[in-house]
């Protein structure tokens, strides 16, 4: 977990004087995107936190707080459904690309798991994309 594990900026002046400066536990999570995913990672990570969210497409959390997801959402047309939310297929390019995956994985907001199904992590499940409520579209479409 990223923003929680970093609790503090080394810095050592020209000087020599070393400086330490002490971030609360929470201070990356204060604006969205704080670990700077690009724009279809961020998307791609909306939408599998709204998966882990849908009742049926993932286990319950684990000891460790990971959330397995059973599967991936295909698009029927141009969009597909994600409990209350509707995606648009074209926000959801990068479920199939595993360069997404990978950099997710690298950051810590997901596992990759035996199954062949990505988990969701505490940090991945509380990380604040910044573009849910473009991605996933509440209301008005049945």
């Amino acid at each position: 977990m990223y923003p929680v594990a970093l609790t503090g900026i080394n810095h050592r002046s020209p000087s020599g004087v070393r400086t330490v400066i002490a971030l609360s536990p929470g201070a990356m999570t204060d604006r969205p995107n704080p670990l700077k995913l690009n724009p279809l990672q961020a998307k791609t990570m909306a939408i599998l936190q709204q998966l882990a969210r849908t009742p049926g497409a993932a286990e319950p959390a684990d000891a460790d707080g990971n959330v397995q997801l059973r599967g991936l959402p295909h698009a029927h047309g141009d969009h597909f459904h994600l409990g209350d939310a509707l995606v648009m297929a074209r926000d959801a390019t990068g479920l199939g690309n595993p360069a997404v995956f990978t950099a997710l994985i690298r950051k810590g907001l997901v596992q990759s798991k035996p199954t062949g199904m990505p988990a969701l992590t505490p940090a991945g499940l509380a990380y604040d994309t910044g573009v849910a409520d473009e991605v996933l579209h509440r209301g008005g479409h049945h």
